[in-house]
């Protein structure tokens, strides 16, 4: 045996030689395995993922490979944290055939691809403005990369069959499905014989595919790609819109695109608690200014009543990140950090890059997430 453990089996009572293990009988007093009332999931979502030029460059390696180990070393633990994690990414993965790129139209090494993967990612949402980047060809490279990955992937799809073949995942006997759509994809048009390849926001669309997608699962997720860059509220229509989509059957609305962060809220729909965050900012990228390296890592969490197949939201809470680029010999790096406890490492003199100087930027990130996202939700604690 291996790992140094001895194996034993040990002898059933009163055996006789001839009497097969079919053939005990189990004791009268024997106790029964007990199936748990109820079920607990956790869902992880993050903001949208950038891929500037100076990341790119950040990990090419010497012999024209590339590693972006740095980038979620640091918060890998609250990324793998719970039972499915989420992201938008915002590039294409072309191939270096088609020349890796930053804005306007990125292209990434297939490398990212593993990055997250490795990171502890589950699902990449590819219903985004910049997934035509490098055309149709491009874009279906790019769904293959990340599902060789490991990846799921959602809001761009290869046939319509797939399309039709909504995402669900079953976990931990709750079974949770998701649907994404963005508002368009800058100019670029989707090729007229693949009219199935993107999910546009549309809401007789939208609350279609809910009507048909809701029977199926016990909590429904809509990540949208909308609203207006570098602002710090949705308009009225999104909030509207946001309504509509909830009362038509969605459990949670995910929001990316304006690459800084915007409110979240729990709204009581037909007597039940649903959660909406207009933007969860970006994770990762080279934007200039607090807000545009500002993000979250988002925990939602659920809870199945097996007897009356009914499922609640318990809890929100959130993580406030910060993009931090920084120099280690020589040359350019980044890493996402989680703000408070960088904060911490920082007073106690344990961060390898950042010091006391840095603590007001810090400080101004916790502060301005805190006030945008109020306080975490607990439903024990706030409703009946």
């Amino acid at each position: 045996m291996g790992c140094g453990v001895q194996s034993t089996i040990a002898p059933i009572p009163n055996q006789s030689a001839n009497q097969t293990l079919d053939q005990v009988e189990e004791p009268l007093n024997a106790e029964k395995p007990i199936v748990p009332e109820t079920k607990r999931i956790t869902l992880v979502a993050t903001g949208d993922i950038l891929m500037h030029n100076t990341q790119i460059w950040s990990g090419q390696q010497a012999d024209g490979s590339y590693d972006f180990g740095s980038f979620f070393r640091d918060v890998k633990s609250l990324i793998d944290y719970g039972d499915y994690t989420s992201a938008n990414f915002e590039a294409a993965m072309a191939g270096a055939q088609s020349g890796y790129t930053g804005y306007p139209k990125f292209n990434s090494p297939d490398e990212v691809a593993s990055t997250l993967k490795d990171a502890g990612y589950d699902l990449i949402v590819t219903a985004n403005n910049h997934i035509l980047d490098r055309g149709y060809p491009g874009a279906i490279r790019t769904m293959n990369v990340l599902r060789n990955a490991g990846l799921d992937i959602v809001g761009t799809y290869e046939s319509q069959e797939e399309r039709d073949n909504y995402l669900i995942k079953e976990l931990n006997g709750v079974r949770v499905g998701y649907l994404a759509y963005c508002y368009g994809t800058n100019g670029i048009p989707v090729p007229k014989e693949h009219p199935y390849f993107f999910n546009f926001i549309n809401e007789d669309t939208i609350i279609k595919d809910i009507h048909k997608l809701k029977p199926k699962v016990d909590v429904l997720v809509l990540v949208l790609h909308w609203g207006i860059e570098y602002t710090t509220q949705p308009t009225e229509e999104q909030r509207q819109l946001a309504e509509t989509l909830l009362e038509a059957g969605a459990d949670v609305i995910l929001g990316s695109h304006p690459h800084v962060i915007q409110p979240m809220e729990v709204k009581k729909i037909n007597n039940q608690d649903k959660f909406i965050i207009y933007s969860l900012g970006n994770f990762i990228g080279d934007q200039r200014g607090v807000e545009r390296n500002s993000g979250v890592i988002l925990n939602l969490t659920f809870e199945k009543d097996r007897l009356k197949e009914k499922t609640v939201l318990k809890r929100v809470s959130y993580t406030p990140t910060y993009s931090h680029r920084y120099y280690e010999n020589g040359r350019l790096c980044f890493r996402v950090i989680d703000v408070q406890a960088t904060i911490r490492k920082i007073q106690e003199g344990t961060d390898p890059y950042l010091n006391s100087s840095d603590l007001a930027v810090l400080k101004q990130v916790l502060a301005q997430t805190q006030s945008q996202l109020g306080k975490p939700f607990n439903r024990e604690e706030s409703r009946d």
